[in-house]
């Protein structure tokens, strides 16, 4: 079903969430939490519930590297971190592969697509990725990381950067999905 996200825009190999975010929900208070309050204890619990339903599901058995959907360095120097490093960290030890956080970068930023609908979240998706490093994800197969998938927009603009490496693959690896009016 995630996978139709995606269909027609960027070939992926395998998109996983394991959470429902609804408006007011419990997973919308975790995000929030791990987001906004600091609280990244969040994100070590979820990448070991993460872990467990790699497991069960057999799901990512040929990854080569964990990368995390990047912050602008604006928003990353206000925040303190990316809210999904400590998730991606667990799931790295547990795949047994390096967690790389410098070779994706974001060079522009847009505000907050939060409160967007689809149609403005695709049409602001043209927030400019960078790869620092094509040599280095040649040949491999990532796993990249967020929080959140609505429409995907963001997770096509860093896949539509990380194709223009030679024989890459890509996997999609989020704590939660929702759908968005």
């Amino acid at each position: 079903m995630l996978q139709n996200i995606f269909f027609g825009k960027v070939p992926v190999e395998n998109v996983y969430s394991f959470l429902y975010f609804t408006k007011f929900g419990i997973t919308q208070k975790l995000i929030h939490e791990l987001k906004y309050k600091k609280e990244q204890n969040i994100g070590v619990f979820l990448g070991r519930r993460m872990c467990y339903e790699i497991e069960r599901l057999k799901l990512f058995k040929e990854i080569d590297i964990v990368l995390p959907v990047p912050l602008h360095k604006k928003k990353l120097k206000l925040r303190g971190y990316n809210q999904v490093s400590k998730f991606g960290g667990v799931l790295s030890n547990y795949l047994q592969v390096p967690y790389i956080i410098n070779v994706l970068k974001r060079v522009s930023k847009n505000e907050s697509q939060t409160l967007k609908r689809r149609f403005e979240r695709f049409s602001n998706a043209d927030s400019k990725f960078h790869i620092s490093d094509l040599e280095y994800l040649q040949n491999k197969h990532v796993l990249l990381i967020d929080d959140v998938i609505t429409t995907g927009a963001t997770l096509v603009s860093c896949c539509e950067e990380l194709l223009k490496v030679k024989n890459i693959k890509i996997s999609i690896c989020t704590i939660a999905y929702t759908e968005i009016g």
